[in-house]
Parts: structure tokens; C-alpha cells; sequence
């Protein structure tokens, strides 16, 4: 078996790596500097023409996008782990959030960091999308943090369904958005920041 992941520190990325690390499946990692415009290369844009990591390479299948990367590796390595569904109604709940927290929040607030970031140059910037944004954002927080107030996890047990969203969360809470007011969500982050895989892609940096 070769698995290769292409990654950048401080990325989207970030969301593969906790999900491997969860698995524990040996894979090599190749760094991308998006500063240096690696991204840009021609050897990676052969492998992901959107030029953006995540990219894994799994015995020769070139996969991309960070939702559809969690939901392969939780098909392929994560059922017999207990770590992802097997196929059916379960397997629903879990293709849902994820898909979820990328499409709808993901939307969501990056229209709103496009609008309110420094990365962004302040002319390019609108107040009004700004805060329409946000008021998403708070729409779907509000539906998680709901659905978080009935259960301990997403779909039952701990899942790479609670590891890909929490990461999101995570980019949300660095990023100017206020949390106060979601106390089932944050005792949720705070369940997943404690698993030991968390703790050691954290320290790793």
C-alpha cells in the first residue's frame, strides 16, 4: 500500500492531518510552500489543477478536496477502527456534516475572512458582506451547536466525522468569530481537542 499526502502547515491541510494522525495510517508527506508557490509547480498542478492542498495519493488515485479526502480515508481505513461508518443510513449522517461544515459554513465564512482579513487587500473589502456573512456563519453555528446539545458526538460515538469539523471550528475560533454563546459546541471542541491525536498534531505544529 503507498499513500502519499501532499501538505502546508497552517492550511486546510490541517484537517487530513488530524484525520490520519486519528487513523494511524503509515503514509509519506510531502511539503508544499505556498509562499514559494510550490502549489504552482507543474509536477503538482499534473496532480490537483486547482493548484490547493489537500492532495493524497493512494496506489496511484490522485484525491482532492479536504471533505472528500476524510470521507475516503474513513471508507477505506476508518470502519474496522471504529473511526467511521459502514455503509448506510449512519454513513449518511456522517457524508452530511462533513459535507455540511465545507459547503455551507465553509461559505459562510469565506465570504467573511475575504471581507474582514488582512490577506486581503482593504480596498477589495465590503462592511455590508462582511457582517451578512457572519450572520451565516452564526446561523450555522447555531445549528451545531443544537444538534450538540442531545449527544457527546456528531453521529454517535467519536468519529473523523467530529475530527473534520472540529478542525473547521477551529479556523473559526482563530479567525474574529465569537463563541460565547455556544456552550454545547464548546464542550464539544473541548472533548475533541482532548483526544490524543489532537494533542499531538498540536504540538507538532
Amino acid at each position: 500500500m503507498s499513500l502519499t499526502f501532499y501538505f502546508s502547515p497552517r492550511s486546510t491541510a490541517s484537517i487530513t492531518t488530524l484525520v490520519l494522525e486519528e487513523l494511524g495510517v503509515a503514509h509519506e508527506k510531502v511539503k508544499v510552500d505556498l509562499k514559494a508557490g510550490d502549489q504552482k509547480k507543474p509536477d503538482f498542478v499534473k496532480l490537483n489543477p486547482n493548484a490547493k492542498v489537500p492532495v493524497i495519493v493512494h496506489d496511484g488515485t490522485v484525491i482532492w478536496e479536504s471533505v472528500a479526502i476524510t470521507l475516503y480515508l474513513g471508507e477505506t481505513f476508518g470502519v474496522d477502527k471504529g473511526l467511521f461508518p459502514a455503509a448506510g443510513p449512519k454513513r449518511g449522517e456522517a457524508m452530511k456534516w462533513c459535507v455540511w461544515a465545507n459547503v455551507t459554513l465553509g461559505d459562510a465564512f469565506g465570504r467573511f475572512a475575504r471581507n474582514t482579513m488582512s490577506w486581503i487587500p482593504a480596498e477589495q473589502q465590503n462592511a455590508r458582506a462582511a457582517e451578512s456573512a457572519l450572520g451565516e456563519v452564526n446561523d450555522c453555528l447555531r445549528i451545531l451547536d443544537a444538534e450538540l446539545s442531545t449527544r457527546f458526538f456528531l453521529i454517535g460515538d467519536f468519529t473523523l466525522v467530529d475530527a473534520h469539523v472540529s478542525s473547521l471550528i477551529d479556523w473559526l475560533r482563530h479567525s474574529k468569530v465569537d463563541f460565547a454563546a455556544y456552550s454545547h459546541l464548546n464542550a464539544w471542541s473541548k472533548r475533541c481537542s482532548e483526544r490524543p491525536a489532537y494533542n499531538k498534531v498540536s504540538a507538532a505544529g
